[in-house]
Parts: structure tokens; C-alpha cells; sequence
């Protein structure tokens, strides 16, 4: 029997790479194992997991999203993939407009893509209003959203809880490179603070202002990048004192420019997606 072949795209956002499919033209009919399988580093395409593009269910948007991390598991958002989509959909031909706006788990989220000629160079995407806390993400009472502490390794981290969506705990340290991520993240994203899982960033103040921030993704692992964990750190650096309203996020993989607006509360973050190589792979029965 013929396996079905899936043309598929390759795209990285500041590192944070996954496999993109266009399913309005090509079924995934079981995304969940497609992405533990392709997204493997060795024996598959590699990537932080498998990316869908395809119709809205609603008018109010063009395309939607649906991210699944290399673990199968479903990801409600991700900032680094929405700006990749912006790029996919305009250098595709699948829209001549240079504002989209992109149907999420966690909201429509509008892309404002900056194009050179037939290029989209740079993406800024509004990624809505920060929430502080959620009944659903993070359980009250464990550990405060301002100021909370949890325990890993026998080790005390104090962090802030943001929601961009999908949920986070920011940790700000004297030394992000001296930060054991897998050892420490690993342990955090399952605490029970934490009823869906949760993202994990740990974040330095460097001399010149920038943050300096490494991620342990839920679901993925460590990852170059995270477009809404740059986002929840740049919330927190304001929460806590440490960064103005505008910042610059370094993170592994590249750097995300965010600002938190006074005007309406959302959070507008920018930065470049890549198109890494492109091809086809059958979908193992």
C-alpha cells in the first residue's frame, strides 16, 4: 500500500524550529504521532515539533494554527511559529496582505508582517493582554503569581507566573549561564503549582539592560527559543522592577524585541523567521 507524501517546510523563529504542513492541501490525520516521529532529531526531519496551517473556524480570522510539541502533546500557542506562519502564508502566495490575523487555542492573534520586495524580513505580533493568574494553568494558594517560590533538587526558586496564553514561570538568577535548564526545568514544569505543565524561563539582566533568557519549553525541552517565554519574561522584568516597558530578549537562538503597551495592556513582540529547507516525507501507517 502507498504511503500518503506530505510536502512539508522547515522554518526556524530566533532558533525555535518546527516542521510546517499546509493542510489545506495536504491531512494529518494523527498530528500527535506525526510530530513524535518527525520531530526526532536522528531518525526523523527534527524540530521542536509540527506546526499546521489551515482554515479558521471562524470569519474573524484567515488562517488558523495548530502547534504540537515533539512529545505529541498540543501547545495552546507560539510566538516564534506564528511569526514563521506570517512568512509561510505571504511568501507562499496564500495572502497579498501584510496584516494577518491567525486563529490560536489561546485567541486570534494579528501578525503585522514587514516585507521587502517578496520577503517578509520581520514579523510583530500582538500577543494580547498578559494574565497574572489562571484557575486552569496555575493552582492558587501553592505559590504567589508576584513573587512565588518552588522547590527543584533541593534547590528554592522564587519566580513570577504569566499566562501569554500558555503558562510561565519566570526566574530571574545572578548567572543564566550557570543554570542547569534540563535538570532544573525538567522538574519545574511538572510541580503540582502547575496544573497543565508549564514553561519554564530563566532570565539575567545584563549590563546593558537586555535580558538574557534560557527555556525549558513543557513538552519540547530545552529549545533555542520561545516567543511567548520572551514575552512572560519581558512582563515579569516590568512586574518586578527590572526592565521598562520596551526590552530586548537574548535568547540561544536570537533576539525578540517586546513591548508591553501602556495604551492597551497587549504585548507586541518582533522579530525574523526563516525558511531552513523544504521537502516531502510519507506518513508511516
Amino acid at each position: 500500500m502507498t504511503q500518503p507524501t506530505i510536502r512539508f517546510t522547515k522554518m526556524h523563529g530566533a532558533g525555535n524550529d518546527y516542521i510546517y504542513v499546509n493542510t489545506l492541501l495536504y491531512n494529518i490525520p494523527d498530528p500527535e504521532a506525526v510530530a513524535v516521529s518527525w520531530s526526532d532529531r536522528h531518525k526523523g526531519i527534527g524540530g521542536d515539533g509540527l506546526v499546521l496551517i489551515g482554515a479558521p473556524s471562524t470569519d474573524e480570522a484567515d488562517f488558523s494554527m495548530r502547534i504540537f510539541n515533539a512529545d505529541g502533546s498540543e501547545a495552546m500557542m507560539c510566538g516564534n511559529a506564528s511569526r514563521c506562519i506570517g512568512k509561510y502564508v505571504y511568501e507562499k502566495g496564500l495572502t497579498r496582505n501584510t496584516v494577518v490575523r491567525l486563529e490560536t487555542l489561546s485567541g486570534i492573534k494579528t501578525l503585522r508582517l514587514h516585507v521587502y520586495g517578496s520577503q517578509v524580513y520581520s514579523v510583530t505580533v500582538d500577543m494580547l493582554e498578559p494574565g497574572l493568574e489562571s484557575a486552569s494553568l496555575y493552582a492558587p494558594g501553592r505559590s504567589l503569581p508576584d513573587g512565588g517560590a518552588l522547590q527543584a533538587e533541593g534547590r528554592r526558586f522564587v519566580g513570577t507566573f504569566v499566562s501569554m496564553g500558555n503558562p510561565h514561570f519566570v526566574i530571574f538568577v545572578d548567572d543564566v549561564a550557570a543554570v542547569d535548564v534540563a535538570r532544573y526545568g525538567s522538574v519545574l514544569e511538572r510541580d503540582e503549582a502547575f496544573p497543565e505543565r508549564c514553561n519554564i524561563e530563566f532570565a539575567q539582566v545584563l549590563d546593558d539592560g537586555r535580558l538574557r533568557v534560557r527555556v525549558w519549553e513543557r513538552g519540547s525541552g530545552i529549545t533555542m527559543a520561545c516567543g511567548t517565554g520572551a514575552c512572560a519574561t519581558a512582563v515579569a522584568a516590568v512586574l518586578t522592577g527590572r526592565s521598562g516597558r520596551t526590552s530586548r530578549i537574548v535568547m540561544d537562538g536570537g533576539t525578540l524585541d517586546i513591548r508591553w503597551s501602556e495604551t492597551d495592556n497587549h504585548v507586541y513582540m518582533t522579530g525574523g523567521a526563516e525558511i531552513v529547507f523544504e521537502g516531502e516525507k510519507a506518513i508511516e501507517n
